[in-house]
This record gives structure tokens, sequence and C-alpha cells, in this order.
């Protein structure tokens, strides 16, 4: 607004009625009748003009704040007529519309394009007043996971379904959670998570599902299928030699048995083939007590365990195997006083694999050396590295290796570093491995 223009002419407005007052105080007292009346006029019509000047832009800023108070945006004020103060004034106003349009038309269009995403996501969303049920919004996927029609209040569910009602909206789900809903004829499993906001003095309680019904099914086919492509594998590797020696042998005999003086029997013979179907089953019945031990690993027995305890304890389990092969393994805790609440025998068993795989690893090195030790990062979190300075793990493997039944060694099951990972898990803590081929390999456990 241009206030220098604006004031010069409220200025000398007031000027001309301090003027005007003066002369006719001036006339009163010199008794002149007719300047009286003539100064009374000019001072009525200089009230009323300075009146109406200041109403005329009192009236425009009126006029302005009203049509923002009901959010219309939409006026335009005619910037090439009156004053120039009040054009000035005008083109203001419409510049602060126009700015403000722009604004509308970006948040509707960003509204919209959020809404589309909300809309195609398969995810139920519905956000509703606490106080009054009333829906704030809520997509199609929210309606078709429930199996509901469109409602504006949530007591609609209430009248329809209370076991649904309750189970969803009566419920506080912080965290996600898995829940099962009856629908129709089916119980679903649905993933559940809700929170609390306020705008203004008004509570909102948004709640969001997911049906994982159906992944789980998928992820439940997909496991089974690799169990069984893996248990198939395993076991024809087993009985198929078993079946084809056992045939031999049975043939053997059947001809021993018709013609004794033509086909003659080696007893070391039998032996040896009655001796290699049993290490054969043995090592089926291996395979089967393996795979079980990898999934009966459900709970955990926790309690307080000094590190350093226990590292003298898988010290005096593992070092004469270790030192045996002439490779040095060295324990060392940061502090004394580090402890942890864990499953000391599943830990143990964590420690023993590492330390077993580190010890094959350095098989073929000079100066092999494994170092295992306990300290804690900088988040605060306690981790236990078992170090070695072997042959290190191959790129091309490194994402396998925690892959059940996957294995580089001719001997291996390939259960134990899944094991690791299982255990750590049940602990709420991770395995990580980094290595280099031809300088080490170090496992880290994070607690």
């Amino acid at each position: 607004m241009n206030y220098k223009g604006y004031i010069f002419k409220l200025f000398f407005r007031f000027f001309i009625f301090v003027v005007l007052t003066l002369g006719l105080v001036y006339t009163i007292i010199e008794e002149k009748t007719t300047y009286i009346v003539l100064c009374s006029t000019a001072i009525l019509f200089s009230l009323i003009n300075m009146y109406t000047f200041i109403k005329r832009r009192f009236a425009v800023m009126e006029d302005f704040f009203e049509a923002v108070k009901y959010r219309d945006f939409s006026r335009w004020f005619p910037e090439d007529r009156g004053p120039k103060d009040i054009r000035f004034l005008y083109t203001g106003f419409n510049e602060v519309n126009r700015t403000i349009q722009e604004i509308n038309k970006k948040n509707e269009a960003q509204y919209i394009y959020l809404q589309k995403i909300l809309e195609m996501v398969d995810i139920g969303i519905i956000a509703y007043n606490l106080e009054s049920g009333d829906v704030l919004w809520m997509n199609n996927s929210f309606k078709e996971i429930i199996d509901f029609p469109s409602f504006k209040n949530i007591r609609f569910v209430e009248k329809r379904k209370q076991e649904l009602y309750n189970t969803i909206f009566e419920t506080f789900n912080r965290e996600p959670n898995s829940i099962s809903i009856a629908l129709q004829n089916e119980r679903i499993k649905i993933l559940i998570s809700d929170t609390i906001f306020s705008i203004d003095d008004d509570s909102f309680k948004l709640i969001v599902l997911q049906n994982i019904d159906n992944t789980l099914n998928k992820n439940e086919s997909e496991a089974w299928k690799k169990l069984l492509s893996v248990m198939t594998h395993e076991i024809m590797n087993s009985i198929a030699p078993i079946s084809s020696l056992a045939d031999t042998l049975q043939r053997t005999i059947a001809l021993n048995l018709s013609e004794p003086e033509t086909y003659k029997i080696e007893p070391e013979d039998l032996n040896d083939g009655l001796k290699t179907i049993k290490n054969r089953s043995q090592g089926l019945l291996k395979f089967a007590k393996t795979y079980r031990s990898l999934s009966k690993v459900t709970h955990l027995n926790l309690k307080k365990v000094n590190i350093e305890d226990l590292f003298k304890n898988i010290e005096l389990l593992m070092s004469p195997s270790i030192k045996s092969k002439n490779i040095e393994i060295e324990f060392s805790v940061v502090s004394k006083r580090l402890s942890l609440d864990i499953d000391v025998h599943l830990i143990e068993q964590v420690l023993i694999n590492l330390i077993l795989n580190a010890k094959d690893a350095c098989i073929n090195v000079e100066n092999p050396k494994i170092i295992v030790q306990a300290s804690q990062n900088q988040n605060r979190n306690t981790v236990i590295k078992v170090f070695d300075n072997g042959a290190g793990i191959p790129k091309e493997i490194m994402e396998n290796i925690f892959v059940p039944f996957f294995t580089s060694k001719s001997t291996g099951s390939g259960i134990g570093l899944s094991l690791c990972k299982q255990i750590m898990l049940l602990h709420k803590g991770r395995i990580l491995v980094n290595s280099k081929e031809g300088e080490g390999t170090v496992f880290s456990l994070v607690f």
C-alpha cells in the first residue's frame, strides 16, 4: 500500500480542518456573522470529506477481510479505478488472492494425488472421531478387508457385527499385531496397527489393516515346496545307493541259495555291503535329526550371564581341539563387568559353530589365529565378534551362507549358520558377517 500518499492526503485534510476551525474561532471573536456561517459550512464539509476518505479505505479492507473470513478468494478488485492509494490496495489484495488460489490448487492436487495413492494400495486405512465415531476418511481396501459397505459412522459396524467392532475399533494396537477375524464362513489373518492424533480440540484414531492371509498361505506354500525339494534331494541321495546295494546283495544271496556251488558269497563282501547300508542309513537319520534341530528352537531360557565366564567355558571346551590343529585362539573382553541376558546353551552353540567354521577356514593358512572378542558398539549394544585370518568367504556364496542346507563344504550339512541366525533372532539380535578372500572373516553377534 502507498502509505506516503495516503498519510499526506490524510494530513492535508486534517490541516485544512484545523485552519478552518481556527478561522471559525477568529470570526466568532470578531463577530462576523457571514464568515461564521461560511467557516461552519466549510468545517462541516471538511469533516464529511475526511470521514468519507477514511471510511472508503476501511470499507475496502473490511470487504477483503470478510472474503478471507469466508474463504472466498475468487473476489477480484478493480485495479484501474479510484484513487491511486485505493488502486494500490486493490493490487495488493488481488496478489494475495492469486497466491492463496495457487496454494489451494497445489494443496488440492496433492490431496487428490495422495487420495488416489491410498485408494490404490491394498492396505485398509480408516480415520474416525474417537468421541462421535464419525468417519473422517476411509479407503476402499478397508471396506473390502472387513467385507462392509460404505459407512459414515463406526456405530454402523457395531450394530451389525459386535465381535468385529470390538476387535478392530475397541482394541488398541500401538505395535503391528496379527489377529484373526471372522468374515462370512471363514477366518482370515490380518495385520493391524493404530495411532491417535488430534486436530484442534478433537481426537481421532487412525487404523491400518493388511490382509496377510494370502501372503502367509503363499509363503507357507513356498516354504513347503523348498522343504520338500531339500528333503527329497537329501533322502534320494541316501536311499538310492542303499536301495541299489540292497538289491545287489539280495540278488547275490538269491543266486547263492539256488546254486551254492556256482555262486559263492564272500562273508567279507557281505559284511562290507551291510556296513555301507548301515552307514548310509545312519547318515539319513543324522540328516533328519539335524533338520529337527533347526526347527525345534522356539523359546529361550534367559538368565544374566557374565561374558567373561561364558568365554572361559567356551575356551575350556574348544581350545584342545583348536590347538591340536596348531591354530592360536584368543578370548578377550573389554570389561569384566560386561554381561548379557541370554540362553547360555544356545549362545554357546552359536559360538561353537562359529569357532569350528573359523578353524576350518584356517586349516591351510600360515600362522592361523582365531580371536573371540566382546565389547560395546557406539549404540551401547553388546557385540561378540569371532575373527579369523583364514581363507575368507567367496563373494558369490556370501548371500547364501545363512540359507538352510546351503554349504560349501563336502562334509557340511548347511545347518550351522542357519541355526545361529535363528538363535540370534530369538534373542532379538543380529548376526553379521564381513569377509575378504585371502584375509579372513569376522562374524558379529549384535545383542
